[in-house]
């Protein structure tokens, strides 16, 4: 895994106060010379998960400088991130659908594509929803973090979702979502191996 150089000994000749801009111009760089995809808004991600802050608040604070506690661990995560690790595990989150997801190891990344997929049941729930006599059963497998299933219920009030995961840590993960975003009632999780309990739905 490549090692992350300390900052002050990339800049000997310049000022010791290392404020937000000039540690994301910096992490951009390093991260850009590392092959990611996308170094600059890695670098922003990291560093407002360290401050505690929305990433927006990061360009109104370019002049405010960085403690030497956060920079120690703004400095671990980018060396992982260096190694390959994705951001939303390194952070603990990621964002699908405006709305905050936790994610670990044990679920995989919510993607930006999977956002059509919700759209698209949502369209035809609305085209289906004056005829129907009950409210969407919605069945999520492999639910992960449970980011389909949950947005789901949240956009859909009536609906029902049953999700399930064959992983026990995942479908623990979808749990918490679930709970996060005041759906917990109407979101039911199972441990099981693809379609073992579609009867349920």
């Amino acid at each position: 895994m490549a090692e992350v150089p300390s900052p002050a000994s990339q800049a000997a000749d310049q000022p010791d106060v290392w404020t937000v801009g000039r540690l994301l111009t910096w992490t951009t760089e390093w991260l850009a010379g590392r092959g990611s995809e996308s170094p600059r808004l890695d670098a922003e991600v990291l560093l407002a998960a360290v401050r505690g802050c929305p990433r927006i608040l990061l360009y109104t604070t370019f002049d405010e400088p960085v403690s030497d506690e956060q920079r120690s661990r703004f400095r671990d995560l980018v060396r992982r991130r260096g190694g390959g690790e994705p951001v939303a595990y390194l952070v603990g989150n990621r964002e699908f659908f405006s709305l905050s997801f936790e994610v670990t190891p044990a679920t995989l990344i919510p993607r930006p594509e999977t956002e059509g997929l919700v759209i698209r049941v949502l369209d035809l729930w609305k085209q289906r929803a004056r005829v129907a006599e009950t409210g969407p059963r919605i069945l999520d497998v492999g639910t992960g973090s449970g980011a389909i299933g949950v947005t789901l219920a949240t956009r859909l009030a009536e609906a029902t979702v049953l999700a399930t995961d064959q992983s026990e840590a995942a479908v623990a993960v979808a749990a918490a979502n679930a709970k996060r975003h005041g759906v917990a009632d109407r979101v039911t999780l199972a441990v099981s191996d693809l379609l073992d309990h579609p009867a349920t739905a």
